[in-house]
């Protein structure tokens, strides 16, 4: 990873000390963003491509001629994917970095730790997180908090989707203790309760056990037929290997965060063969994913499909740039907020980039169509991207079908 000075050294920008805390802007200074980023810790996989991905759109925009008059300015920091250090990196980045927004965070608990930093700072906050209270009329108070995916309960409702389509009847529920896997297998709870279902058993886990025989047996004692998961790559791989050495038949359903090759490959073609996986998924058939999909792949050698959260990623910086253009010379960041929904939802002219929205907005409105989904944020500063259900085998995940909620 480029540490802070590689980045600012590889902007066109001169350093600056940006007016950031109330908003205040100055003609002609960059508009200061932090790219906060999970590069170590449970969101490593998805991290680092998230990351590029921001620098890759600021790029795209600067060499537009930049938004509003201004040049955006990249401040790129790891949280580790941990609440305690995502508030001492955020306290950093907003009372010595002066950044005029916090992008690309990842982990619901990370999320709920800044809010109140951002808050009280009268900052942006984009964010991937799924627990549901994020962006709460309580928690998102001052309306600065903007989410690039669906919450727990729109998870939730995917995974009771695909468990009635695949024919279960009695389903258990896993999650680890912290709001985003709660909000999964709450959100999955209230969707197949409202089906006529009922789920046979629920348990909770703390983190960073060596095993979690004790939790897997209260489950298994249930006789569900399927296991819904809240769960993370490293307490997903124990789970799935004492449960595969029980010699167990039940089928899983995980969220695609927790299953990817690394699991497969830590736990073997066997224990992996037949593992359902739910994922959102980005907006594979629009003009913003071409772009987005062509700039993954140069930097990470990868398809942008193997990485939804850097699409989104790669919208937050378009959406926000579309509204500081839209809020036009020296905006503040209050006047920026304003024109979010204005530039990312209907009416207006349907763009799939910055440049193409730019040139528009001298004459008319803009709607931004994105690389992860529509981008139309609803009354809680929510989006509703689609679904894929994958099942692995030999150890790869195929997608069968995709779910619209």
């Amino acid at each position: 990873m480029m540490n802070r000075r590689q980045i600012l050294a590889t902007m066109a920008s001169a350093t600056f000390l940006a007016s950031a805390g109330k908003g205040f802007a100055q003609a002609n200074q960059p508009f200061r963003i932090a790219a906060l980023n999970p590069i170590t810790g449970a969101g490593a996989p998805y991290g680092t491509g998230m990351q590029k991905m921001i620098l890759a759109a600021v790029d795209e925009v600067n060499a537009a001629g930049g938004a509003g008059g201004r040049m955006i300015e990249v401040v790129a920091d790891d949280y580790q994917s941990q609440p305690q250090e995502a508030v001492l990196v955020a306290k950093k980045l907003i009372e010595i970095d002066k950044v005029n927004a916090l992008v690309g965070m990842w982990s619901s608990g990370a999320v709920l730790a800044t809010i109140p930093l951002a808050n009280d700072a009268n900052i942006l906050l984009m964010c991937t997180s799924g627990a549901p209270e994020i962006t709460s009329p309580s928690i998102n108070s001052k309306g600065l908090v903007y989410r690039f995916n669906t919450t727990g309960d729109g998870f939730g409702k995917a995974f009771a989707e695909a468990c009635e389509r695949q024919g279960f009847k009695r389903p258990a529920t896993m999650a680890f203790n912290n709001a985003s896997a709660l909000g999964i297998v709450e959100g999955f709870r209230k969707a197949w309760e409202e089906k006529g279902g009922e789920v046979v058993e629920t348990v909770v886990y703390e983190p960073k056990q060596p095993s979690y025989r004790s939790e897997l047996q209260r489950v298994l004692a249930a006789d569900p037929d399927v296991i819904v998961a809240g769960s993370y790559l490293p307490d997903t791989t124990i789970i799935l290997r004492e449960w595969f050495q029980t010699g167990e038949t039940q089928k899983w359903f995980l969220p695609g965060h927790a299953a990817g090759p690394d699991l497969f490959n830590a736990i073997g073609p066997d224990a992996s063969e037949g593992l359902f996986v739910v994922n959102s998924i980005s907006a594979e058939t629009s003009t913003a994913y071409q772009s987005f999909d062509a700039a993954y792949r140069k930097a990470m050698n990868q398809p942008g499909t193997t990485n939804i959260y850097a699409a989104m990623a790669w919208d937050m910086v378009i959406v926000l740039a579309l509204a500081m253009e839209a809020a036009g010379p020296n905006a503040d960041v209050a006047q920026i907020n304003a024109k979010i929904r204005e530039i990312a939802n209907p009416p207006g002219k349907q763009v799939s980039s910055f440049a193409e929205g730019k040139e528009v907005l001298k004459t008319g409105e803009v709607n931004y169509d994105g690389a992860s989904s529509s981008v139309d944020f609803n009354e809680h500063a929510d989006v509703l991207p689609d679904f894929d259900v994958s099942v692995v085998s030999n150890g790869e995940a195929r997608r069968e079908y995709v779910i619209k909620i």
